[in-house]
């Protein structure tokens, strides 16, 4: 019952943002940068995050959820406050910086710092690891907001990852932010009527991280970094070519995979209808392969990301300057 009352709060409350972002003229405004052609209202996430605030307070009422993983997830409310603010006055990034790196440096003290990693074939550990799962944090915190470029790309796969770490982890939360996202989704499915925002992207991308780094023990990492493999693979490699390009990579682009299957001619429901069913497609193949091979799978995973990402390159070079 109380994923019904989640539903339907969400979208009921994107509903309410939606219209009044239309009064108040908060909307993205189409520029050479953007996948849209007409102003869109934005903030819409702030539906998902409040209403995943209020299942994840009921789950804790009823004391299926530990004090430590409930105050350890409310430890993105300074994300939620700053990014709402940007999504209202645009802010500097270098402050939008330092929120997310305090609150992941709170969140790596909270777990009592990550001293191992499982990787099945073999277990990472050293004090280093603290940093490393900060910086990790922080990436996909950014990542998530990254991909969250055309319609109905970011939220659907929210679903599709929370559902699946519910599945295959049984973690309930996962399942209350694919809940809460379907809501949301229902308005911003191509062609949206509102976008999520960076309450919603920047906040997703940082619950996620700390639901993964949460256990790192069996073999559990695997099942995050496959589930989330189109986002961070597209996000890390696109950053690498511009790197190497010499570009300057604070600056607002068009380079991401995504975006240029969107502009080879593919439309945002084209797009993001093939990457829910990729996603799903590995979404199965971890339910059906026993946990010792998730290495290789990983490995198959990459090596496939890889040659799609080339194929893509053929559609729309990376490095054209046509927008």
């Amino acid at each position: 019952m109380i994923y019904v009352v989640l539903l339907i709060s969400s979208c009921l409350l994107t509903y309410l943002i939606k219209n009044y972002a239309i009064q108040k003229s908060i909307v993205d405004v189409p520029n050479d940068r953007s996948s849209h052609t007409i102003p869109t209202p934005r903030g819409g996430g702030l539906a998902i995050i409040f209403t995943f605030f209020i299942g994840l307070s009921y789950f804790y009422y009823l004391d299926e959820i530990s004090s430590k993983l409930f105050f350890l997830l409310l430890s993105s409310l300074p994300i939620v406050i700053i990014s709402l603010i940007d999504d209202l006055i645009t802010l500097s990034s270098k402050i939008r910086m330092l929120i997310q790196l305090l609150c992941s440096i709170f969140a790596v003290y909270m777990l009592g710092g990550v001293n191992s990693i499982d990787f099945i074939l073999f277990e990472v550990s050293g004090w280093w690891l603290n940093i490393f799962v900060v910086l990790c944090i922080v990436w996909i915190t950014n990542l998530y907001n990254f991909l969250d470029g055309i319609d109905g790309y970011a939220a659907s796969q929210a679903v599709v990852l929370g559902i699946g770490s519910f599945i295959l982890l049984g973690n309930e939360i996962g399942l209350i932010l694919a809940i809460c996202s379907a809501g949301f989704l229902f308005f911003n499915w191509p062609k949206a009527s509102i976008f999520m925002g960076d309450v919603g992207s920047a906040t997703l991308g940082y619950l996620f991280a700390i639901l993964c780094f949460y256990d790192t023990s069996s073999g559990n990492i695997y099942v995050w970094l496959i589930l989330l493999s189109l986002f961070w693979f597209d996000a890390t490699l696109t950053l690498i070519r511009r790197l190497r390009n010499g570009e300057k990579v604070t600056e607002a682009h068009r380079k991401h995979a995504y975006q240029r299957l969107v502009q080879s001619g593919q439309s945002h429901k084209q797009v993001t209808v093939s990457f829910i069913v990729v996603n799903l497609i590995f979404l199965i193949l971890l339910s059906l392969l026993p946990i010792y091979t998730y290495p290789y799978l990983f490995l198959g995973i990459i090596v496939f990301l890889f040659f799609l990402v080339k194929k893509i390159d053929k559609k729309k070079a990376f490095d054209s300057d046509r927008y």
